[in-house]
This record gives structure tokens, C-alpha cells and sequence, in this order.
């Protein structure tokens, strides 16, 4: 629970800080480091942990029963909802009952089809209370805010009967895990436009449990589903909610323009919940997610863009997409992945003031024969890597395919990645680039870069087919394949222009 409460606080310590001078730029982190940062963390959770005593507005306060602060021994009083609509309707007028035990299925539809009639007058608001809302897959309108309350829960029912059924996405051909039709979304919604999941708050819970022990056991014949799918659709705003244990991906944009996710909390056990990705932004265009945490059991934002031949034909990209001030956990796999569905094209992405903690990996980009498309024109600035065993990885043999005709000659093109302001301690292997002869990786900068280790060994910044430059002095020092320039940007040792492999997955 301690998570839910890191964000504000870790971002605006995360946005406050220069970047230079989060580290000291050594080759080893120093024990005091080590010690400040563990003092540092344990400080800030202390002042956050759930169900503590703390202090808001200058009064001490502690939890009561089912979550609620108390200020002097009283409760504190809910948020009043604000009207973002012209028309604003509750739940319990089309018979909700929010004991989490009555389902609520059709009071959603209900209220979504009474919204659907106000199109031409602004839309609709439809209000969550206080509550738990047990209820089944339903649909969203266009022109509609679905508004969380404080103390709300939105829970998806655990028996998979209840969840439909839905044909492939098209630019993966099949199901992700299993051939054939996939469940669909808790909330879901295509070819919708302006449309607002938000609150004070309130939560959308997938109970994925029984999701992820059936797919472990392989008991289910379909592909899971997430827990909010929006497909077609343009205009979309997702803030100010918490989304937790999805039975697949959590917060998936499929083929959408214009959308904004913003201060959403994203949480799923880091191990056991097998792929729960944060956000999935899949061939979207234009598109914000910042002031968010994420700690899930796979990547906490993967960038897509289908999958093989298919991802090939469907051709709509990702593209024009802005990530920046999170805090980002991946125990299983990675803070930012961009891939391995990547078919269609990735292009213009900027990722800025990052935080990545205690996870496998920091930022990758895998890929693969057969992907075809291409990753270009990718940039990162401020990162910072906070006990990452792998902080930097470019991956080209991602070998999972949806079926065996995929084209052999379909190599993806990879150009164009800018690293700078890359900092951190207890890293394991800072940089690992594996491009290899059909897949080379090109036209990739480094700057600014101090990154403390936990490992003492000389194959720590690996590469392979690489070809870039790196400005100034960094830390660790980068592999032959690259030309050497001074801050001034004056050439001091040109690149050894070897592409001898120099990838070491052993530690």
C-alpha cells in the first residue's frame, strides 16, 4: 500500500533535483552514497506508509475502518465531485449497489446508454460513489466522464464466463497468448472520441488472481484481457485514478490519437502477475503520460505497434509520444520497453525525468528478425537507475513470433537514440547494445552519463554492430564502436570500427 502514496512526493524531489548533482560522479558509488540513498528512501516511506500516523494541513491524523483518515478521532470528510459535464448522473440511479457483492453490469449500461443520448449537448458525467462496484466487462461512450470518488472501487468479476469474447486485434493476428478470439476489457470503448476516466482517486480493480493462476496453469483457451482498452478513438483523458491487478495488460491505448494519461497510479504484484504491463501505448499517435508511478509484474510502459506480418500490413505506427516525470518499477522485465511489437513503425519518442528502481531492467528496445518496421528518433534525458541489474538495453534477437510465416527478410531498421543525463548506483551492466550484421544499431549518442556500480568487471558497457558518438567523459567508459568527442564537440578518438560481438549475458 505504500505505493500508492510515492508519487507526489517522489516527483517533485524527482523534478527539483539537477541532474548532475544526484550523483557524485565516481566510478564506484561511495558507501555514504549508499547509505543517504537507503536513509533517503526509508525517510520518504515512513512519511507515506498507509495506515500511519501522519500529518495533513498541520493536524495529526490516522486511519480508521475501510481506509478513512481520521483528523482528531473524526473521519475526513470526502471531496465533494465536481460537475465536468453539462448532465451528471450516480450510479445508484439506474440501480447500482456498491457491496461488492451485487453486480453492477447493468447499471453501468444503463447509465453509458442514457450518456450516449447527450452527444450533441456536452456528454455526460457519470459518478462513482463511495463504494465497491462489483461488475462485468461494459462499454464507454463518447462525449463521457466517468468519474471515480474517493473511496470508489470499479471490480471486475473473477469468472471469465462473464467476460466476452472478442476477434483478434489486427496487427497481431492472433490472440497474444492463444490463437483465435481474446477476452475483452473491464472498460472498454472503440471508434469513441472526448472521452475522461478520472477522479479523486478511486480505483479500478481487475481482481486478476484467479487470471494469473489459470494462465499459469494454462486452463485458458483465450487471450487474456486488460483492464481499460480504448481502440479507435481520439481525445482521451485517463488522470487521477489508481488501476490495480489486471489479468493481462493494464491500461492499453490501441490505434488512438490525442491522449493524455496523468498522475495514474498503476500497481500489480511484481512477481507472480505475469504480464501486467503498466501502459501500452500500441500504433498511437500524439500522446502525454507523465506524473505517474508504475510497479507491475512485467514493463511499466511498453511502446507497440503490431506484431510480424501483421503489424507489417495493419502499418500504423507510434509515433509523437511524450513520457516524462515517473517513478517506475519492474522486478520481471523493464521501466520503459519500447517493442518487441514493433512492426508498424516506432518514431519520436521523448522519455524525460525517470526514475527506475529495484527492477531487472531499466530502458530496452527489443526487437527481432521478421519485425520488419523500424525504432527511430528515440531520446532520453534525466534518468535515473536506483539498484537496476541491466540499466541500458538494445536487443535485436527477441525471437517470438506470432506464427512460423513470418518473413525472414523482414529486418527493422534502428537509428537515431540519444542518451543524456544518465545517472544512478547499484547497477549491475550499465549498457548492453546487441545489434548483430542483419540488425545493426546506428546513429546512437551518449552524453552526461555517471552511473555507480555493483559489479567489478570489464564488460560493462557491451556492444555489438553499434555506430554512434559519445560527448564528453562518461562513466563507464563506452566500448570501441564509438567516435569520442569533447564537450565542445571536437572529434579526440575516432571509433575502432570493429563489430567484433562483445555481449556478455552472464552477468
Amino acid at each position: 500500500m505504500v505505493e500508492t502514496l510515492l508519487p507526489s512526493r517522489f516527483h517533485s524531489h524527482l523534478q527539483k533535483l539537477d541532474p548532475k548533482r544526484r550523483l557524485l560522479a565516481s566510478t564506484i558509488a561511495s558507501h555514504k552514497t549508499l547509505i543517504f540513498t537507503f536513509l533517503w528512501i526509508a525517510a520518504f516511506a515512513s512519511v507515506f506508509l498507509w495506515q500511519r500516523t501522519s500529518y495533513i494541513g498541520g493536524y495529526v491524523v490516522g486511519p480508521v475502518s475501510g481506509g478513512r483518515f481520521t483528523v482528531f478521532g473524526r473521519a475526513k470528510p470526502l471531496q465533494p465531485v465536481p460537475r465536468l459535464r453539462p448532465a451528471v448522473f450516480d450510479l445508484k440511479e439506474f440501480g447500482g449497489v456498491g457491496d461488492g457483492v451485487a453486480v453492477n453490469t447493468e447499471a453501468f449500461e444503463r447509465a453509458v446508454v442514457e450518456i450516449s443520448k447527450l452527444g450533441g449537448s456536452g456528454g455526460g458525467q457519470l459518478n462513482v460513489p463511495p463504494g465497491r462496484w462489483l461488475t462485468a466487462p461494459f462499454n464507454l461512450t463518447s462525449h463521457m466522464t466517468l468519474f471515480l470518488a474517493e473511496d470508489s472501487e470499479i471490480l471486475g468479476v473473477e469468472d471469465e464466463k462473464f467476460w466476452p469474447l472478442m476477434p483478434p486485434l489486427p496487427s497481431y493476428g492472433y490472440g497474444r497468448e492463444r490463437p483465435g478470439p481474446r477476452y475483452g476489457s473491464l472498460i472498454h470503448g472503440q471508434n469513441l472520441r472526448d472521452v475522461v476516466i478520472t477522479g479523486h482517486n478511486g480505483t479500478i480493480n481487475g481482481q486478476g488472481q484467479s487470471w494469473w493462476k489459470k494462465h499459469q496453469r494454462r486452463l485458458l483457451n483465450n487471450t487474456r484481457g486488460p483492464l481499460v482498452q480504448i481502440m479507435w478513438s481520439s481525445d482521451i483523458v485517463i488522470a487521477n485514478v489508481t488501476l490495480r491487478d489486471s489479468p493481462f495488460w493494464t491500461l492499453h491505448p490501441y490505434d488512438c490519437k490525442n491522449v493524455t494519461i496523468r498522475s495514474v497510479t498503476i500497481l500489480a504484484p511484481v512477481t507472480g502477475a505475469p504480464n501486467t504491463d503498466g501502459i501500452d501505448p500500441d500504433s498511437c499517435e500524439d500522446m502525454v503520460i507523465e506524473d505517474c508511478y508504475i510497479s507491475t509484474g512485467d514493463d511499466a510502459i511498453a511502446i507497440k505497434s503490431g506484431w510480424d506480418q501483421f503489424g507489417i500490413a495493419y502499418g500504423r505506427p507510434s509515433t509523437n509520444i511524450l513520457i516524462r516525470n515517473l517513478i517506475v518499477r519492474s522486478v520481471i522485465s523493464a521501466g520503459i520497453s519500447i517493442g518487441s511489437e514493433m512492426s508498424g513503425g516506432i518514431s519520436n519518442v521523448t522519455i524525460e525525468n525517470l526514475l527506475i528502481w529495484n527492477s531487472r531492467r531499466g530502458v530496452r528496445i527489443k526487437t527481432a528478425q521478421g519485425r520488419g518496421g523500424y525504432i527511430k528518433n528515440i531520446t532520453y534525458k534525466n534518468v535515473t537507475l536506483d539498484n537496476v541489474r541491466v540499466g541500458i538495453v538494445i536487443k535485436t534477437d527477441y525471437n517470438e513470433h506470432a506464427d512460423d510465416n513470418y518473413d525472414r527478410k523482414a529486418y527493422p531498421i534502428l537509428s537515431g537514440f540519444s542518451f543524456a543525463g544518465i545517472h544512478g548506483q547499484g547497477v549491475r551492466v550499465p549498457v548492453r547494445i546487441h545489434g548483430s550484421e542483419q540488425i545493426p544499431v546506428r546513429n546512437i549518442t551518449f552524453r552526461d552519463m555517471s552511473v555507480g556500480l555493483t559489479y567489478k568487471k570489464k564488460h560493462i558497457f557491451q556492444c555489438s554492430f553499434v555506430k554512434g558518438r559519445v560527448f564528453g567523459s562518461i562513466f563507464p567508459r563506452p566500448c570501441e564502436n564509438f567516435d569520442v568527442y569533447d564537450e565542445e564537440g571536437r572529434l579526440v578518438k575516432p571509433a575502432a570500427e570493429s563489430n567484433v560481438p562483445d555481449i556478455d549475458y552472464d552477468i
